[in-house]
Order: structure tokens, then sequence, then C-alpha cells
């Protein structure tokens, strides 16, 4: 059984359809990319994924259970946790306070634990920073204190939005290992990236969204070397 399914899920606003027909499934213990271009509904895919938004018809099962109708905060509970691509911590607080308050309504909510939260930003390569205000950090260490507090929520399924974004060579670098060593701790991914050299390096699959639309879905190889793909993507004409 798929920890994550989308059966035919469509979503409009008003005349302007930004998801249309989308079905996949998603396996346990997987990462998979999303890419496309500017506009072409990846961010709303996410939002229809957590319940952010909700569809305007078809379905979505995460863990078995159909959660088509069901609120962000629920979904969060069963274990689907999200960052976002611009980071916005709570700048007045310590790095491991926006730890403590993600962590407050995640899985098994209603307590926190600040010894799970210390070991997030030890895998997170925050722990020396745990007592400083968020405001005053980098943009890698915005982007890890993101990725700590999606990971605060103890999610199953994580996804990440263009968290490479805005990063130099070397900090994407970086950032690439920290993802790899939370997969590799047993976290599903679902990456949405520009920065297609970094999604590579960690995703086994890549689809490919336009206009709400999945036209591509395969090997990251597979799918680069679609024609359609390189038109729509990367501007190549045939």
């Amino acid at each position: 059984m798929a920890l994550l399914e989308l059966q035919q899920v469509n979503k409009a606003f008003g005349a302007v359809v930004v998801a249309k027909d989308v079905s996949f499934a998603i396996e346990d213990g997987s990462a998979v990319g999303i890419i496309g271009p500017n506009g072409a509904g990846k961010s709303t895919l996410f939002n229809l994924i957590t319940g952010n938004l909700s569809a305007s018809s078809g379905k979505v099962h995460f863990g078995g259970e159909d959660v088509t109708g069901r609120s962000a905060m629920h979904r969060c509970h069963l274990g689907i946790g999200r960052s976002f691509q611009v980071p916005q911590p709570f700048e007045k607080l310590t790095v491991l306070e926006n730890l403590l308050v993600a962590n407050c309504f995640g899985a098994e909510a209603a307590y926190y634990d600040p010894d799970t939260c210390a070991d997030i930003l030890e895998q997170t390569e925050l722990l020396d920073k745990a007592n400083l205000p968020a405001g005053s950090l980098s943009l890698l260490d915005r982007k890890r204190l993101e990725l700590s507090r999606a990971m605060a929520t103890r999610p199953r399924l994580l996804l990440l939005d263009e968290i490479a974004g805005g990063l130099t060579d070397a900090e994407c670098k970086s950032l690439i290992e920290t993802i790899r060593s939370l997969h590799a701790s047993g976290v599903t991914i679902i990456w949405i990236e520009h920065v297609l050299h970094a999604l590579t390096a960690v995703v086994d699959r890549l689809l490919v969204l336009n206009f709400g639309e999945i036209i591509g879905d395969g090997t990251p190889t597979d799918v680069m070397a679609s024609r359609e793909v390189q038109e729509i993507y990367l501007g190549i004409e045939a």
C-alpha cells in the first residue's frame, strides 16, 4: 500500500485550473522530486496534499486513510510535514524554541520533547545555535531551521518546497547531505526544486508538472531525456 496516493485530484479557482486529474502514488521510504516551470502548480499541489487547500474533486489518501476532507492539522498529526519556499521563523524565539512550537502540533501532539528537538538540531547542524534568536541566522541556517521545524512535527512524509533556492553551491552541497541523512533515517521525501543537480543527488524518481498536469513520471535520466520535458522545462526546441 502506498504511503500517499492522489486519485484524479482537481483544483480550480474560477476558470483557472491549477490541478487537473493529478494521480500518482508515493511508496513509503522513497524520495521523489517534482519539477516544472514557474506557475505549473507545484506549490498548489503541496497545499492539496497538506490540506492547506481543498480539492475541487478527487481523493487524497495518506497511510491508508482518506484524508480528502481533513484539515491541515489532522494531516500533520498523521505525519505530513512540510517546509515553505521562504523561511518565516518566529524571529524573536530561539532556534530551539521554534522547534518546540512545531513539536507540539505534529504527530503525537499535545506535548513537546526538548530531547527530540535537540537531536533534530544536531542532525541538521544547528545544535550549536540552539539558543540564538532565529532572526539572527544566515540564509543557510534559516533553511536548516525550516527543515528542522518540519522534522519536529515527526513526519512520515516530508514535503520540501524549493529549499535549496538562493544558496551558493557549497551551501547547497551541505544541505543535500543533511537531506540525504534525513531520508536515510526512514523519512519519505517529496521535493519541489529548480536546482536540478541538488534534486537528482537525492531523488530516484521525478514527476513533471505543467499547467497543473503531470506530463512526466520516471527516473531522473528518463524524464530529462523526454523531448516534451526538454521543450517545456528547459526551453529546448524540438
